[in-house]
């Protein structure tokens, strides 16, 4: 029996983005978020804000001059979504950045799902954005798949039906890929039962560059007060308390590094213990980490720990007309 044909959408129409609009554009977000990380989903507020302005990119968002929102509306039906924007081109800004316009995030309905027409409005849709670079005059042209939710940026494995409207579009994978992992706090090492370690390393609590850090010292005894062996930082504030998204169980390492005459003592397991005892009194069930398919042995460290792949995500998307 041969394949139907897809049937078409009637009315498909591309327009700016009206505040009617967002309950059904919220709905899309968190399911492209859902496929990605278990459990996470933003708030009609969140995506709202995210429109008009990204405050946790201090350096990059001011260099933006414009911001648009575009639908492909079916009707009363938002099918397909994707937010853009221009950067200044004056010498303030990055030179990477400078005079380009991005598609900062495109969501759509896969065409196997019960919208019909999806890739026709998919398709419409990324027209209607590389239009608006031409209008805008840009130097280059970049994508990404950043929404406003922790773990979600690039464009992730479970977005196929994504991938394949850039690719069609002509944008090309030239960036990097990274390895997202996650892992269950209840089977995180439990917390040391001494407050040093069997070395006499004895831990620290400040205020890091990522997050709440552990640090590891040396005993003072050694002569090496000012000598770090290791520390980890975990960032469970990954959304400001007023956009706080449902999962806000979610945590993430910041930073984990041990110093190299440490690395066969068990530190690691040591450290990740403090962080976990900390992620369980915050109420912090799950916790993130990030690696690049060439670190091997961080990958193989943090699944003797507890950590499984949650996705492959692959950042750096170009436009090759």
């Amino acid at each position: 029996m041969s394949a139907q044909p897809e049937p078409a959408l009637t009315a498909l129409e591309v327009r700016p983005f009206h505040r009617d609009d967002r309950d059904q554009l919220t709905d899309l977000i968190n399911a492209h978020v859902a496929a990605v990380v278990p459990g996470v989903s933003v708030s009609v507020n969140t995506v709202l804000s995210q429109l008009q302005r990204q405050p946790d990119e201090f350096i990059v968002d001011p260099w933006v001059a414009e911001r648009l929102t575009l639908v492909a509306g079916h009707r009363h039906g938002v099918v397909a979504a994707a937010h853009l924007l221009r950067y200044r081109t004056d010498a303030a800004v990055g030179e990477c950045y400078r005079g380009a316009g991005g598609i900062e995030w495109f969501v759509c309905h896969p065409p196997a799902s019960f919208r019909p027409g999806a890739r026709e409005a998919a398709d419409l849709l990324m027209s209607a954005c590389l239009a608006q670079f031409v209008r805008w005059k840009v130097t280059s042209r970049y994508a990404d798949g950043a929404l406003p939710a922790p773990g979600v940026y690039g464009l992730p494995e479970p977005w196929p039906h994504i991938r394949a409207a850039y690719e069609r579009a002509g944008f090309v994978h030239d960036g990097d890929t990274e390895i997202v992992l996650i892992a269950d706090v209840a089977d995180l090492p439990p917390r040391p039962a001494g407050p040093s370690d069997p070395a006499g390393l004895s831990v620290r609590r400040t205020l890091g560059e990522c997050g709440t850090r552990f640090t590891a010292h040396p005993p003072p005894t050694a002569g090496r007060d000012t000598r770090i062996a290791g520390f980890i930082e975990v960032d469970t504030v990954l959304d400001r308390a007023e956009r706080r998204p449902r999962g806000g169980g979610l945590a993430d390492i910041g930073n984990l590094h041990v110093a190299e005459e440490y690395r066969d003592t068990g530190l690691t397991t040591w450290l990740l213990g403090h962080a976990a005892h900390w992620l369980r009194l915050a109420g912090s069930d799950r916790l993130l980490a990030y690696a690049s398919p060439d670190e091997s042995d961080r990958i193989r460290e943090l699944t003797a720990h507890g950590f499984c792949e949650l996705t492959r995500t692959a950042r750096g998307w170009h436009h090759r007309p």
